[in-house]
């Protein structure tokens, strides 16, 4: 079952121990901008999986995450939200990981739920794959008297 946040509401993730982050709802919206980044274009045809995978996560973060607790620049000081920031943040291999499980990863959940059956371009089973075995001819009876 899919359930609906109607109120689009900011939630609070709990990343590591101490470290917090506000993000906006992962919306339709929300993904389509970050799938349109320059930075995923800019990625060269060969990229691996691993590498669009950190460029696609920072897209999102760029977008989704409005407020954080817990990061600080060089010094320790208290640091605000910015571009440049969140992409740093998610060099850290754990914040990473848990970016992308806490947030990214029920958007992709969805996403592939929705794929799961065929495609259906010109009715509902234009695009369905026949998985049961041809009848066999029936034989025919002969007429009676």
């Amino acid at each position: 079952m899919i359930r609906l946040n109607l109120t689009a509401a900011p939630e609070w993730l709990e990343l590591a121990p101490g470290l917090r982050l506000q993000v906006a709802p992962l919306t339709t919206a929300l993904m389509v901008l970050a799938r349109a980044d320059a930075a995923l274009e800019a990625l060269p045809e060969d990229a691996s999986q691993e590498e669009l995978a950190l460029v696609m996560a920072k897209s999102v973060a760029r977008r989704a995450v409005l407020d954080w607790e817990g990061v600080g620049d060089a010094m320790g000081q208290p640091t605000h939200v910015s571009p440049d920031a969140i992409d740093a943040l998610l060099e850290i291999w754990p914040v990473f990981e848990a970016f992308q499980t806490q947030y990214v990863a029920r958007g992709l959940l969805l996403d592939a739920e929705k794929n799961a059956s065929a495609p259906s371009p010109s009715g509902p089973s234009a695009g369905a794959t026949a998985i049961a075995q041809p009848a066999k001819r029936a034989v025919p009876i002969a007429p009676h008297d």
